[in-house]
C-alpha cells in the first residue's frame, strides 16, 4: 500500500517493531536547540521540495523509514528516528492536516527485523479483533488510538494486490466483500481486473486523496473504505469503534485531536535514547 502494507503514521513503525509498553523517558520537544537548532526548518525544506515533485510523498512518510539521514546540517547529532518523526508531522501539516510539538531525543535501533515488523504491523485483510489486538500488544489502546490512527489513510493510495480479494472472493466466498459500496466496487475492478497488474494504486480516498481531513471517515459511513481493515472499523456489527468513526466523520477538530494525540503516545512508545541507540 502506497509502498508498504499499511499506512500509519511513522511513529506507528517503531511502536509495532520495539516490542512496546509505554515507555517513562522524557523525550523534549526541544531536544536540539542547542545542537541542531534549525533541524525542524531543515526537514521541512526538504519535504516542500518533494512534495513539489510528487505529492504523494506526505502519505508515503507517514509509512515509511527514511532510510538516509538527510539532514546535513548536524552529522551525528540528529538520529533518523526523529527524522522520521518531524517528517511524519510536517506531512500530515503540509497536507492540510494538524501540526503539534514532536518529542523529540530518540536514537536509532542497532538492529533491523523486517519479519518482526511484517509480524507485527496489521495488515490490510485484518478483521477488527485482530487490529485491536495489535493496538493492545503495543501499548495503545484499541478504539480511539485505533480508528485516529487508521485516519491517515485520508491520503496516500494503495496496491490493487492489498484489496483485491475484497473485489472477488472475499473470505474465499466467490463474491466480493458484502460491505462494501457497490459503485466504488465497479470502479475498483475496472482499476483492478482480476490476473491485473497488482501493483496499480487507488485512493484511499476518492474525494480528496492529496488533502489530509475527515473524508476518510465518511467514506466509511458510505461502505467506501479501501482496504477490508479500514471498513471493519464501521461495517463490523457491534463494533465500538463505529460510533469513533461517526463523531470523526462530523467532526474534523475532534479527529484531528485525536490523530495529534495517539501520534505523540506512539511516538513515546519505548524509545531508544542515549546509549541504548545509536546516530551513526
Amino acid at each position: 500500500m502506497a509502498s508498504l502494507r499499511y499506512l500509519l503514521a511513522a511513529a506507528l513503525v517503531v511502536a509495532f517493531v520495539l516490542e512496546g509498553s509505554p515507555s517513562q523517558a522524557q523525550l523534549s520537544p526541544s531536544f536540539y536547540s542547542s545542537t541542531c537548532p534549525n533541524v525542524l526548518n531543515i526537514i521541512e525544506d526538504v519535504l516542500k521540495k518533494a512534495f513539489s515533485s510528487d505529492i504523494r510523498i506526505g502519505a508515503s512518510l507517514i509509512r515509511l523509514h527514511f532510510h538516509d539521514c538527510f539532514v546535513d546540517a548536524c552529522p551525528r547529532v540528529v538520529s533518523c528516528a526523529d527524522i522520521l518523526t518531524i517528517a511524519a508531522e510536517r506531512s500530515v501539516a503540509l497536507s492540510g492536516g494538524p501540526s503539534w510539538a514532536v518529542p523529540l531525543g530518540r536514537r536509532d535501533s542497532r538492529t533491523a527485523n523486517r519479519a518482526l515488523a511484517n509480524q507485527k504491523l496489521p495488515g490490510p485483510s485484518d478483521t477488527l479483533d485482530v487490529l485491536k489486538s495489535s493496538f493492545r500488544n503495543v501499548g495503545c489502546n484499541d478504539n480511539f488510538d485505533l480508528v485516529a490512527l487508521s485516519g491517515a489513510h485520508t491520503f496516500g493510495r494503495a496496491q490493487c494486490r492489498f484489496f483485491r480479494g475484497r473485489l472477488y472472493d472475499f473470505n474465499n466466498t466467490g463474491k466480493p466483500d458484502p460491505t462494501l459500496d457497490r459503485t466504488l466496487l465497479k470502479q475498483l475492478r475496472e482499476l483492478c481486473p482480476q490476473g491485473g497488474n497488482g501493483g496499480v494504486l487507488a485512493n484511499f480516498d476518492v474525494k480528496t486523496p492529496d488533502v489530509f481531513d475527515n473524508k476518510y471517515f465518511s467514506n466509511l459511513r458510505l461502505r467506501k473504505g479501501l482496504l477490508q481493515s479500514d471498513q471493519e472499523l464501521f461495517s463490523t456489527p457491534g463494533a465500538d469503534t463505529a460510533a469513533i468513526v461517526e463523531d470523526f466523520g462530523r467532526n474534523q477538530n475532534a479527529f484531528f485531536k485525536n490523530f495529534v494525540t495517539s501520534m505523540i503516545r506512539m511516538g513515546n512508545l519505548k524509545p531508544l535514547q542515549e546509549i541504548k541507540g545509536r546516530l551513526d
